[in-house]
């Protein structure tokens, strides 16, 4: 019966099959063959970002139009804080979609974690056309949103970093064979991962959740809120990936390739505190600039530890209402706006 095949199938590990499979150059990985599965952490990704579907136009942008456009519905710092991160976020999403597509799905040849590079890079998709969807919703200037990454000196550093520590495999020419070009290949992928999505955007959703937790700017918070629980199932996906390919080379994972990471997520921690310093001159919504400071250096301690590396600034966490914005497991109202149910990819915790 039709019935009894579905339940009877599962995902199985053939031990033999799988025992020369290795995520970087492998013979015997086969990408068009997904079965049957050796990195089932990969399957089980894929399946946490099915179960949090959504597109933007599930929110209701009215009373977010109506802020907007109302001479008193914002101040002026307020305004400023949302035009950034919306001008930081647009441009960042499409650079984030073009490194999966372009650079890691073309070297990690094994077919589960190709599958979830493709649902990442739907993602990714759905994060650039919630911004395409604010600009029409709120009638802002695509020109200044999309030029920031340009006009804006602390949003250009940071693009400018993460283009600058990955320049390796951009060499049409790269190669995975050997240790040093899988030691790049693992640097690189530490950059889009920890550095670009765990780092770099941090310090805009505590901003632009803030103004959820106040019930002001809600359709934007909820539009963020969905964006940092499918960059909490990327950062997830990313620290795996880098993880398993040091268990498979670990001569690679040298001491001089450990402290060349940390010194650059140190740099990275400064460049995205300079960007709160320029985005948040002035305290608004009880939020300030050694806040944020202190929430970036506690993520960027989480981050090394998930990849086996020491912390560095033993920082305390200072919004531990995050935490709640990634972890939600029911279906619940944010000031009668709809969070859809997001299932086994609420129990994630990276902040």
């Amino acid at each position: 019966m039709p019935n009894e095949a579905a339940s009877s199938f599962k995902i199985y590990d053939d031990s033999a099959a799988n025992s020369d499979k290795r995520i970087l150059n492998s013979g015997t990985t086969d990408p068009n063959k997904i079965l049957p599965m050796k990195y089932k952490w990969a399957r089980q990704h894929y399946k946490n970002g099915v179960a949090n579907n959504w597109t933007p136009e599930e929110v209701n942008m009215q009373k977010d139009f109506e802020t907007w456009k109302s001479p008193n519905g914002l101040s002026e710092d307020e305004r400023r804080l949302i035009m950034w991160n919306m001008g930081f976020f647009s441009t960042a999403e499409s650079l984030t979609a073009n490194n999966i597509i372009l650079i890691i799905y073309k070297y990690v040849a094994n077919p589960e974690c190709r599958q979830y590079l493709l649902r990442q890079a739907y993602e990714e998709a759905v994060h650039t056309d919630t911004f395409v969807y604010c600009c029409d919703t709120l009638g802002l200037n695509p020109d200044e949103v999309y030029s920031m990454y340009a006009t804006i000196p602390s949003i250009r550093a940071k693009d400018e970093f993460v283009v600058g520590v990955t320049q390796s495999i951009l060499d049409p020419n790269f190669t995975t064979e050997g240790k040093e070009n899988v030691q790049k290949f693992v640097h690189d992928l530490i950059s889009y991962y920890i550095i670009m999505e765990g780092i770099f955007f941090y310090a805009g959703f505590v901003m632009m959740l803030s103004f959820l937790r106040q019930n002001r700017m809600v359709g934007v918070g909820e539009l963020f809120q969905y964006i940092l629980r499918d960059e909490t199932i990327h950062l997830a996906f990313g620290a795996d990936l880098t993880n398993q390919i040091v268990e498979e080379n670990p001569e690679i994972w040298t001491p001089e390739l450990k402290q060349q990471i940390t010194e650059e997520i140190k740099q990275a921690v400064e460049l995205e505190i300079a960007y709160a310093k320029d985005c948040l001159p002035r305290g608004i919504m009880g939020l300030n600039v050694e806040g944020i400071a202190e929430y970036v250096r506690y993520i960027a301690d989480r981050r090394l530890e998930r990849i086996h590396l020491e912390k560095v600034y033993n920082a305390q966490n200072p919004f531990p209402w995050m935490s709640e914005m990634t972890d939600l497991r029911k279906e619940k109202n944010f000031f009668e706006t709809r969070v859809t149910e997001y299932k086994s990819g609420g129990n994630l915790k990276w902040d």
